[in-house]
């Protein structure tokens, strides 16, 4: 359990067994059991305020200095679910002021922001609000800090599916790749984003040109490469030889000598659906000689630690091939 804040409040907090307004409440100690295996050792100020908050409980007290402490209890733990719940619970039923609420949450969330049950709250008052004004800008705050927070993507995906507001979002994803090319989780935003709006012909031809632009400026990106290949995925055959562009750009940098595992990758892919579907025998045997050279490539010089995996794509390209002879 959490006491992070106890230094920030300790001089001006007043214990609740010492309030006159609580002496009507009886505190309700925690039943650890007479020989625990692992005591906790909770301070005092813990112990106090869940013993006072396990009271109202048990009474289902659902009052202005009920919500008071449970703001005491959750700047001890804010991941308890209990006393989330129960502070919903008690919004409800006093008709508070939400806004307020989420203000509240806003600063909790800055503080505490991989914390799944803050997200949770916060999710909810929004719903009982029925109103998402400040949740772009808020998810914004939290990402600058940490580009990758999962649960600010979610919340924020979340935000954008139920309030529909997706028009521009991709200028701030558009923002955040050119800040860091390598955000896999701006990539993926991108990628959410323009699925929304359907990959037809003009927006995949748009989309590969610019994760290419990408690529470009950075060979050795995976994220542009898997975003790229997860493109082409989305055409109608969902062949990654679809767009010839694509592997006129591919060969290009192979052939400049660019020797990205992800571009190797990609090549590997792309050869092994061209020799299975080519009907030139000869076409299919050059094709397949360019996949057992490139694994090759891989287990030896550019991606030793997975040697095993290239060897095993060679072997089962090879299988498939046989088969196709019988």
């Amino acid at each position: 359990m959490s006491d992070s804040g106890d230094e920030e409040w300790s001089t001006e907090w007043i214990p609740y067994s010492e309030r006159n307004e609580w002496a009507d409440l009886t505190p309700i100690p925690q039943d650890d059991s007479e020989n625990p295996v692992v005591a906790i050792a909770y301070s005092a100020k813990f112990r106090e305020v869940y013993d006072y908050f396990r009271a109202i409980l048990a009474h289902k007290e659902k009052s202005p200095r009920a919500l008071e402490l449970t703001t005491d209890a959750l700047r001890l733990n804010p991941a308890n679910y209990t006393v989330w719940q129960y502070r919903r619970d008690i919004l409800r039923e006093l008709g508070s002021d939400l806004h307020q609420e989420l203000d509240y949450i806003e600063e909790v969330i800055l503080d505490n922001a991989k914390n799944y049950q803050v997200w949770h709250h916060r999710r909810v008052i929004v719903e009982m609000l029925n109103d998402a004004s400040k949740e772009l800008q808020l998810t914004e705050n939290a990402l600058s800090v940490d580009a990758k927070n999962y649960h600010a993507w979610q919340h924020r995906q979340w935000a954008i599916t139920t309030f529909n507001l997706f028009d521009n979002e991709l200028t701030f994803v558009d923002r955040l790749i050119a800040e860091d090319i390598r955000n896999n989780s701006a990539w993926n935003q991108r990628f959410f984003v323009v699925k929304h709006f359907a990959f037809t012909t003009e927006v995949i031809q748009r989309e590969l040109q610019y994760a290419m632009n990408r690529i470009r400026v950075v060979k050795n990106n995976e994220s542009a490469w898997n975003y790229l290949k997860g493109v082409l995925h989305q055409s109608e055959t969902a062949a990654l030889d679809q767009y010839p562009e694509v592997l006129e750009f591919s060969e290009e940098l192979y052939n400049s000598g660019s020797r990205s595992p992800y571009l190797l990758a990609f090549l590997i892919d792309l050869y092994s659906e061209q020799s299975l579907t080519a009907e030139d025998s000869n076409e299919k045997k050059s094709l397949a000689r360019k996949v057992y050279t490139l694994c090759d490539d891989m287990a030896k010089k550019h991606d030793i630690i997975r040697r095993k995996y290239w060897q095993y794509i060679a072997e089962q390209l090879k299988s498939k091939l046989d088969s196709k002879q019988l």
